[in-house]
């Protein structure tokens, strides 16, 4: 398979010894864990093809055969502290347990990034719509994934961002919207009605032609007035400079991004913020979405998905950030989504 081929290495005894001669316990203790979860995978798997009638037993025993091995995981990370060394090994561990955990097409998709990026509109489409798309083996991982808090996260944090501007458009009429890395832009056709009530005109932009398409095509039954919305392919990185965003796309109401700033480091997240803040028409809302590390467990994104571009930070972490954007202290509201994995961030000016 050609995507099995992003998992190559050199050769996995080359990655598993790799360590230092001190650290060599947890390395064999891995590699055995790693070889007993496939057996135990395969067993599972022959007892699925024969009698599947069980299924909340046949998820349960998915679930805890994925906890064991990722307990191990984060084991090894925690005592060999190499970062060569971990992502070296997580990409064996990959490798190693890709011809099982591909049957799921949730896992291979967050694994081989189709679109060529992590975290694809196609991706949250999946979690959104909360069903597995797989067969045998694959069925119950997938409804694995489905159920991890972060997949709990991103439908809670839709339903919460559909809320917040909700609020917005009640509050105020004739608002000028900014949708930062849009995606399939679900929540702007979730709040059609509201838009048209209220004479809302989004901007929603992004970098995937691909997810722009999608979210015409979903707007077309909706008979919106043609500068209600304007979808633009656009690189949002260009707006951490004022001068080019205040000439592109000028004064806003509200602005709002939840998942993009999780993969800008902070030094350039904070002139972003800064950038947008100043963006914003006197009494407009910047809502910035982050993901809780506290909240979730990173060896799932890590060794089970090839997912790490989205950075682990803290409530902490997002404050000192925001503060150093200079958004007040006192302009900020916190919220989180019903799952409590996403906090989000409503900053007035």
């Amino acid at each position: 398979m050609k995507d099995d081929l992003k998992y190559e290495v050199n050769t996995e005894q080359d990655v598993l010894w790799s360590v230092g001669e001190e650290q060599e316990k947890y390395t064999l203790i891995l590699g055995q864990a790693i070889e007993r979860y496939m057996e135990e995978l395969r067993t599972l798997e022959r007892r699925i093809a024969g009698d599947p009638a069980d299924e909340e037993a046949i998820l349960r025993d998915v679930v805890t055969l994925n906890d064991t091995v990722l307990k191990v995981c984060a084991q090894f990370e925690a005592e060999v502290k190499d970062e060569n060394v971990i992502k070296a090994t997580r990409s064996y561990f990959r490798k190693r347990t890709h011809p099982l955990l591909s049957k799921s097409y949730a896992i291979n998709r967050i694994r081989t990034w189709p679109q060529g990026y992590q975290g694809d509109y196609k991706t949250l489409e999946t979690a959104y719509r909360n069903t597995p798309m797989s067969d045998g083996i694959g069925y119950y991982l997938d409804k694995y994934i489905l159920d991890w808090p972060l997949a709990h996260g991103l439908r809670g944090r839709l339903e919460k961002l559909t809320e917040l501007l909700q609020a917005e458009f009640t509050a105020r009429q004739d608002l000028k919207v900014l949708d930062i890395a849009c995606g399939s832009c679900r929540e702007v056709s979730m709040l059609v009605p509201d838009i048209k009530r209220s004479k809302a005109r989004f901007t929603c932009i992004d970098l995937d032609g691909d997810a722009l398409d999608f979210a015409v095509k979903r707007f077309a039954p909706a008979d919106l007035a043609p500068e209600q919305i304007t979808v633009t392919k656009y690189n949002a990185l260009r707006m951490f400079d004022h001068d080019i965003a205040q000439a592109e796309f000028g004064p806003q109401d509200v602005i709002y991004s939840v998942g993009y700033f999780d993969y800008l480091p902070d030094d350039f997240l904070v002139k972003l913020l800064r950038s947008l803040y100043q963006l914003l028409n006197k009494g407009g809302k910047l809502i910035a979405a982050f993901k809780d590390a506290d909240r979730y467990r990173a060896q799932e994104y890590h060794w089970i998905a090839d997912w790490d571009g989205f950075l682990q930070r803290t409530v902490k972490d997002f404050e000192r950030i925001l503060g150093e954007a200079g958004i007040p202290v006192d302009k900020m509201t916190m919220t989180r989504d019903r799952s409590g994995t996403i906090v989000f961030y409503s900053s007035t000016k």
